[in-house]
């Protein structure tokens, strides 16, 4: 099934009206689509074929691919890079942009460059420390943080000028989001620190992994409180978990991680955890779509891609709907720019 909200790929689009880029992410999200975003691994390597290779996985079963930017301080191919070979092809991207590493000369040319190339969706993200990763000596920059980085971008977004003042001859058009997590402590102050994001500039948020719905549904009631549901559409962070063991490691080292003790229980008694991770999964989708508020999922499946169409598939979550990817419509042809 298509639907008319999305728009004919291949060809330049106009913004509609209320819209800040020509994206299908944001179409999607508008027109009150239920949104489905994932997470592409950068390769360790200089070859286009494995970026070409791993998105093509998430064919017909996402609406958006996030292209992450030194995921955890580690070193791989860049974010801006995996945009440029996959916006080529038309596909829908989140890039994302880091405070670790760059200064912000070097931020708002890569926002430039990015919508350049097509990509109409940013994430904007402090960044881990460089500590937490493969090249601890690095030397970390964060001249923005995240609520600044959002600020910057919607300046040369809306007023068409960079931070020294300097006008802009053609404005990014970006639908610009940010990560939030309900679930790191003190949980009850994760709704006023959304409010911050979106008063600097945030559009859309995709949440840090959920694996505890209850908690999800008191963190969006009150962003309903704070009067946010209409001002930022929430995208909730999923994965399959391999094993109680890796659950277990990842609660004890991935800050504001909860993975509640009944989680670990469930994979710990099943003959088969990564079967069992993958069905949970699919249950906290399913479970996460009746949340009020809620405008889509994020799903997280690192070194697990290939189980993300399976999942998408059993959840029933797209009721039909088939996202557009490179040769779904082999009848439209022309240039591809409305990523």
């Amino acid at each position: 099934m298509i639907f008319e909200d999305e728009p004919v790929p291949g060809y330049p689009l106009p913004i509609l009206p209320g819209h800040t880029s020509p994206g299908r992410l944001e179409r999607i999200l508008r027109a009150g689509q239920f949104a489905v975003t994932t997470e592409l691994a950068p390769p360790d390597s200089a070859d286009p074929e494995e970026v070409y290779q791993r998105a093509k996985i998430f064919d017909g079963y996402v609406d958006a691919i996030n292209a992450t930017d030194g995921s955890g301080a580690n070193c791989h191919m860049s974010s801006v890079a995996v945009c440029a070979l996959l916006t080529r092809l038309g596909y829908a991207l989140v890039m994302q942009i880091s405070c670790r590493d760059k200064n912000r000369i070097a931020v708002q040319g890569d926002i430039l460059g990015g919508a350049a190339m097509g990509v109409c969706n940013i994430l904007c993200l402090t960044g881990d420390g460089v500590q937490a990763g493969d090249h601890p000596q690095a030397l970390p920059v964060f001249d923005l943080d995240c609520m600044s980085l959002l600020s910057t971008a919607r300046t040369l977004r809306d007023e068409h000028r960079f931070l020294s003042g300097r006008k802009i001859t053609y404005a990014p058009r970006v639908f610009l989001g940010a990560a939030s997590n309900p679930f790191a402590q003190p949980t009850e102050w994760r709704a006023e620190r959304l409010a911050k994001k979106v008063a600097a500039g945030a559009q859309f948020v995709q949440t840090q992994y959920c694996y505890d719905v209850p908690m999800l549904k008191t963190f969006m009631s009150r962003v309903e409180d704070l009067g946010l549901l209409g001002k930022v559409f929430v995208l909730v962070g999923v994965g399959p978990l391999r094993s109680a063991k890796t659950a277990e490691w990842m609660r004890a080292n991935v800050p504001g991680l909860h993975i509640p003790e009944t989680v670990i229980k469930r994979l710990a008694g099943a003959r088969d955890g990564a079967c069992e991770g993958r069905n949970l999964c699919i249950e906290l989708i399913q479970e996460i779509r009746e949340v009020r508020g809620v405008s889509g999922v994020h799903i997280m499946a690192y070194r697990q891609e290939d189980s993300v169409p399976d999942i998408i598939e059993r959840s029933g979550i797209l009721r039909g709907r088939v996202p557009w990817y490179p040769g779904r419509d082999p009848q439209v042809s022309g240039p591809r720019s409305a990523a």
